[in-house]
């Protein structure tokens, strides 16, 4: 008996097919331009890392990394995230380096899946890491960068969310004093901007009533440069104070930088990557369900590589960029060359010219069409020369 193929994938497994892989070569190409244009340099790291080191310092829930033992029994992970492999590197072969690093990458992750929901298993993530750099303006240089990027990619409708999560942890600290238990259930909530039942905790909480009051008004900090004032009024120490002035101060330089006009402000900003430890933000596209980017500022990642750097960071999700764009175009280049016994010679000599030249050209004898129309159809540019004089057609 003839065992069956399997043609199921694994769970949150996509396949690319000729299309859309080029879409994504496309997208991922004028990212790069972009991103090596401010003097990044691009660098890769393993598919596999070692779960005591990569895989404890990623932000992944350890449910999520995809496991497996190399031939001595370590434990490996898939890459779950490229910025803690590349702080890995930065901390090891890089450390003797001219600092600030800025570095660039675009590779795949993988992140399993618990259920089918339409989530990928494996994406590919295209990004940089500015390592050394603990200032505003490398804040606002990665924010910039990523404006200028997306643009390039020919999106130009979106808006980069921006928040501070050192505001909202002190915030809460101040309110709730140790309750660490209540503080995570808020943030849970407003990481998956549950606002409703972010609303119904704070009701049910044993605190007064002015300070549930001001755990809801929390929630009204989103908007433009206004939110600064609102955000002052409604501080409740001086870290909270600090974080709202090193918001206005980036606000100042993304506007040096042009691209204020994507850019907005949300105090209530959580990211479930637990490493970052001031400014993050996040993009959004329309008609798109999920992130499109997102990235921060995290100054406790290096140093769990005992390297004493501060760094800040974004990824675009690049599958999720191809859907954005909605580029359903056929944009088929290739030039066709049909021949037939008596004209193969002459057509391999018409198909090296145009190589030559740069064209993408495929060499078909006519007797392995079945279809010809459909075959002119499919590219840009089809010669036949089983016609005479070869015939040329768009």
């Amino acid at each position: 008996m003839v065992k069956r193929l399997m043609f199921e994938k694994p769970l949150g497994m996509r396949d690319t097919l000729p299309f859309f892989y080029n879409q994504k070569s496309k997208a991922r190409r004028q990212l790069s331009e972009a991103i090596l244009s401010y003097g990044y340099s691009f660098m890769d790291t393993p598919l596999m890392e070692y779960h005591d080191t990569v895989g404890k310092v990623s932000a992944t829930l350890d449910q999520q990394l995809f496991k497996l033992l190399d031939q001595q029994g370590h434990t490996l992970v898939l890459r779950p995230d490229m910025t803690a492999p590349i702080a890995r590197v930065a901390a090891s072969q890089l450390k003797n380096g001219e600092f600030p690093l800025r570095l660039a990458y675009d590779g795949p992750v993988f992140r399993a899946q618990q259920a089918e929901g339409g989530k990928p298993a494996q994406f590919e993530q295209v990004g940089t890491e500015l390592i050394g750099d603990h200032s505003s303006y490398g804040d606002a240089e990665v924010i910039a960068l990523l404006v200028d990027s997306l643009k390039q990619t020919g999106l130009d409708n979106f808006v980069i969310t921006v928040g501070h999560i050192g505001y909202v942890k002190a915030f809460f600290s101040d309110l709730l004093g140790d309750d660490e238990d209540t503080m995570e259930t808020l943030l849970h909530y407003l990481y998956r901007k549950n606002y409703v039942g972010f609303r119904e905790c704070v009701k049910s909480l044993s605190i007064s009533e002015d300070k549930k009051q001001a755990l809801l008004e929390l929630l009204s900090l989103r908007g433009g440069e206004e939110i600064f004032e609102a955000s002052r009024s409604l501080a409740r120490n001086q870290s909270c104070m600090q974080a709202v002035n090193e918001l206005k101060q980036l606000y100042r330089l993304l506007k040096v930088n042009g691209v204020e006009d994507y850019i907005q402000f949300d105090l209530n900003l959580i990211s479930h990557m637990e490493y970052y430890t001031g400014i993050l933000f996040e993009g959004y596209a329309p008609n798109l369900g999920a992130l499109l980017c997102n990235g921060g500022r995290y100054d406790t990642l290096l140093p769990s590589f005992e390297l004493n750097a501060s760094a800040t960071g974004f990824a675009v999700h690049l599958e999720r960029l191809v859907e954005a764009l909605n580029d359903l175009e056929d944009q088929d280049e290739r030039i066709g060359i049909i021949v037939d016994d008596d004209s193969y010679a002459k057509g391999k000599r018409k198909a090296d010219e145009y190589r030559k030249e740069g064209h993408a050209v495929l060499l078909q004898h006519v007797d392995q069409i079945p279809d010809l129309p459909a075959f002119y159809e499919q590219l840009a540019t089809t010669i036949d020369f089983t016609q005479v004089g070869g015939v040329q057609g768009e």
